[in-house]
């Protein structure tokens, strides 16, 4: 069964989901507890088959290593570009550090979690700056951990197991990442160029289908524009038309009228 305990507003409150459900913008498919961070962009729904297609592409990259598997499918989204923070690392990080000396630890969990996710994605961006990279990224799996755990004891002076056995998991996984960064990061750099090429492939296709509709709107428009040109084109030659039946009329009546003044003035001189 998958289980998915999320950090809500209160740092002690959890909820559990069932299983078959996974998070649109991570890649969550293995079956153990792991921690959901609260995000404006992310929604749950049932898995798409190009999401099981997402998954099996990460399975296929970690080559039998399960546990690699098994933390990069907690860490990696799907769609990088609309799951990642928007804000600037280095704001994610004195955010979090805030956090932590204001004693929110819930929020600090949340936000090296946000800070993490940003450093991975850019490092695979930056390949040309992988060594600072990955000692930011172990510098902040450190302090994950670190707010993770004291979490973790709150939940268990509370008395909530389950919580707290999913936040030892998180911490878990921070180890492992912080253990394993150098064959994290390979993966993790394959698995989002291609996500990335795709989402390009993806773009590039509906800029094609908005370009081709565009063009059948002006053609529409065009037509219609010609249609209509036809029609006032007709109307315009019937209105010269009529113009000169009424101009014949009109010369017939003064012929008529001509010719009758005429005769009455000769019938006149008589």
């Amino acid at each position: 069964m998958l289980k998915c305990v999320y950090l809500g507003a209160d740092p002690l409150e959890s909820v559990q989901f069932g299983q078959g459900i996974i998070v649109s913008g991570s890649c969550c498919a293995s079956s153990s507890t792991f921690i959901l961070r609260p995000t404006s962009s992310v929604k749950w729904r049932d898995c798409s088959w190009g999401e099981k297609k997402e998954v099996d592409w990460l399975r296929e990259l970690c080559r039998g290593d399960t546990e690699l598997y098994d933390v990069l499918a907690r860490t990696l989204y799907l769609d990088p570009k609309a799951a990642i923070s928007k804000e600037d690392l280095g704001i994610l990080i004195e955010e979090a550090e805030k956090s932590v000396k204001d004693d929110k630890c819930n929020e600090a969990v949340e936000k090296y979690g946000l800070a993490l996710d940003k450093a991975i994605f850019e490092a695979i961006q930056h390949q040309e700056e992988k060594d600072r990279y990955i000692k930011v990224i172990q510098d902040l799996v450190s302090k994950s951990a670190q707010a993770t755990q004291k979490l973790k004891e709150k939940a268990e002076k509370e008395g909530l197991a389950p919580y707290a056995a999913g936040l030892e998991r998180r911490i878990e996984c921070c180890k492992f990442l912080s253990e394993r960064i150098e064959d994290a990061m390979e993966v993790a750099s394959h698995f989002y160029n291609e996500t990335l090429e795709i989402l390009r492939e993806k773009e590039r296709g509906e800029a094609r289908r908005s370009a081709r509709g565009e063009e059948r709107s002006k053609e529409e428009r065009k037509k219609g524009e010609e249609k209509r040109d036809k029609k006032r084109d007709k109307e315009r030659r019937e209105e010269r038309l009529e113009g000169d039946r009424e101009k014949e009329r009109e010369e017939k009546r003064e012929k008529e009228s001509g010719e009758a003044r005429r005769e009455k003035i000769l019938e006149e001189r008589r």
